[in-house]
């Protein structure tokens, strides 16, 4: 048995579906349904319990649960980066992550976490998940919450013996539909440009970017999910581990690649990037994925082009567009 905080949400739900097609289906689901369209992530995919995060904390001084549990695929967590609410992040990014941890040490379960890549700020010292997160400069406090519980982590003496962090890079992909604003701009370009017939993508502000050709490290969420189980799957792992496909790409080609999966002529527009998120903006991401290698998961399995044609083919274009 598997339990899984934050199932309800994008990463979270995919896992649950990815375990799904394993054949598994005895995972335990802890999540808040706030949002009234998340629970549709969950309504076509199979587990043993639904559970809120508030009775959470009472199953963990289950016996039963204690027994029967494996381990934990920890997601549940606020994840905009546009939070300023440093209190609120610290509650549901670090202390819940201890609580988390901190059973999974004394019973003996193994612990896999979502961290973020937006620990490494603007990338100053590199996107290498060997850097020590002391080291690291977050730039807003998203990021801060996320660096606060490796660091702790870093320090405890005594761990889970598998106990992963992941640094989720540019995750897109189904089930992400009720992130709104936080969702990908590949979500956001297919309904723009069903709507509008063109796209709509941030100039640059700095004389070393032309406009559109920042760059971000796009990972689909079945590369994320695959590693996440491989992981789990482990006797004995430890460390952060970047979750990226390894290789910068444009937000240029992440556009033209859903106008192509459209069968359309790529039309954007540039607009200025709001000035209250311009200082906060990264310019360039790219995952190193050597460690995640070194220590023997699979090799990334969706290129970009290939991730996008997915995406809006098998899910964006259908009547029912989430993960069964």
């Amino acid at each position: 048995m598997y339990i899984v905080t934050g199932a309800a949400g994008f990463i979270g739900s995919a896992l649950v579906w990815n375990l799904n097609q394993m054949g598994f289906t005895d995972i335990i689901c802890v999540d808040q349904f706030r949002n009234g369209s998340k629970w549709k992530n969950l309504a076509g995919l199979k587990f043993t319990d639904f559970i809120q995060k508030e009775v959470f904390y009472d199953i963990l001084e289950d016996p039963e649960y204690i027994k029967k549990v494996d381990g934990i695929f920890h997601l549940g967590a606020c994840s905009s980066t546009t939070e300023k609410d440093m209190d609120f992040l610290c509650d549901n990014n670090y202390y819940f992550s201890q609580v988390c941890f901190k059973w999974c040490k004394e019973f003996g379960k193994k612990f896999i976490y979502a961290s973020s890549a937006a620990t490494y700020g603007e990338g100053e010292n590199g996107f290498d998940d060997r850097t020590d997160s002391f080291e690291l400069l977050p730039l807003n406090p998203y990021g801060y919450s996320k660096v606060l519980f490796d660091r702790w982590v870093s320090q405890q003496s005594k761990k889970p013996k598998v106990c992963a962090g992941l640094k989720f890079f540019n995750v897109f992909g189904p089930n992400e539909y009720h992130k709104t604003e936080m969702s990908s701009v590949v979500f956001k370009s297919f309904h723009k440009i069903k709507e509008e017939g063109k796209m709509q993508l941030f100039r640059s502000h700095r004389p070393d970017y032309k406009d559109g050709e920042q760059k971000r490290d796009f990972v689909y969420v079945k590369d994320i999910t695959r590693w996440m189980i491989e992981l789990m799957q482990m006797k004995e792992v430890d460390g952060l581990f970047n979750m990226g496909f390894g290789e910068a790409r444009t937000w240029n080609d992440l556009t033209n690649a859903v106008f192509k999966s459209l069968n359309l002529e790529p039309k954007i527009e540039y607009i200025d990037i709001p000035e209250h998120i311009r200082d906060q903006y990264q310019y360039f991401t790219e995952a190193n994925i050597s460690k995640l290698k070194e220590v023997g998961l699979s090799e990334p399995q969706w290129p970009l082009e290939k991730a996008v044609e997915d995406y809006v083919v098998n899910y964006l274009s259908k009547e029912s567009p989430y993960l069964r």
